[in-house]
């Protein structure tokens, strides 16, 4: 058995295809398979499951894979702190984040990053959900990943960095514009914009009004919290979202009215990575430099 054998396990697991991890690696897919038998020739088992649409593990396999993917993982970054120590601070921090969390969460923490540490290179890696970059932390050599914090994932830890009050987003002419306010129940006889639905914001707006007792009926579905709020900006419907760092809640974004709705529990958003004490020193230090710009540009929602 051999680190490589482990590699190409893992990831036939997670394409569920020999072929597609064979032209990843620009081999053939006997070469392919015949890590995955030399695999189950030592551990006496079989790993992985033949269908008509690819492989799948066995019960088994599922075990060496979670097993080998958290080795693997661990092992890739202590070589990657082995580097640093000796080259000194050079290197890449590789970060997993969803389409417009850079612009909202970090752009001001990437300069200041920068300035300090010129020679430290910042790559962001864009996935659909919160569960996406969870997957992708998992599987690859990313350092972190901004997410919207949800239930327990094995293997992976997550660390609030700050809350974010929700807010009902209308067009600066709405009547309910002017209202320092709205209460949740109110919402129920409204149409809104709904956040992605297979989006752990969506989940936790949800679970926040399953508390209060509250349904809310939705017109449009949208990809992410910019577009709810263009949309609410066109007229083209209101929107319950987090309110995002530098917003001064009620207040005013361009022709969008921001208004509280006190009564929902915050949503919460934060760092997850592997292992917080496996960070390399510049991945930390980065992690550091969000965490110390999201809290001082913390939304507020007044009194």
């Amino acid at each position: 058995m051999t680190l490589d054998d482990l590699r190409v396990f893992v990831a036939v697991c997670r394409a569920g295809s020999l072929s597609a991890v064979a032209r990843d690696l620009a081999c053939t897919q006997s070469a392919v398979s015949q890590h995955v038998k030399r695999l189950e020739r030592e551990t006496g088992v079989s790993l992985l499951e033949r269908h008509p649409r690819g492989v799948v593990p066995t019960r088994a396999g599922r075990v060496l894979e979670a097993a080998a993917a958290e080795g693997i993982a661990g092992l890739d970054l202590a070589l990657r702190r082995l580097r640093e120590l000796v080259d000194g601070e050079t290197g890449a921090v590789r970060v997993a984040t969803g389409a417009t969390t850079v612009r909202h969460f970090m752009s001001e923490a990437v300069v200041a990053f920068r300035q300090r540490h010129p020679r430290v290179s910042l790559e962001f890696r864009t996935e659909s959900s919160s569960r996406g970059c969870f997957d992708a932390l998992a599987g690859s050599d990313l350092d972190l990943a901004w997410i919207t914090l949800g239930p327990p994932v094995r293997g992976i830890e997550q660390r609030a960095v700050v809350d974010l009050p929700w807010v009902l987003a209308v067009r600066a002419d709405d009547p309910l514009a002017a209202r320092p306010s709205v209460a949740a129940g109110e919402l129920q006889d409204l149409r809104l914009i709904r956040l992605p639905p297979n989006s752990t914001s969506a989940a936790h707006l949800d679970a926040a009004c399953a508390e209060l007792g509250l349904r809310f009926t939705f017109d449009t579905s949208v990809a992410d919290w910019d577009t709810a709020l263009l949309l609410a900006e066109l007229g083209l419907g209101r929107a319950v979202v987090p309110a995002l760092p530098g917003h001064a809640v009620p207040g005013n974004q361009g022709p969008v009215r921001l208004v509280p709705v006190r009564a929902l529990r915050p949503l919460s958003v934060g760092w997850a990575v592997r292992r917080w004490d496996a960070l390399t020193p510049s991945a930390r230090a980065f992690a550091d430099t969000v965490v110390d710009c999201c809290r001082r540009n913390a939304p507020t929602t007044g009194p």
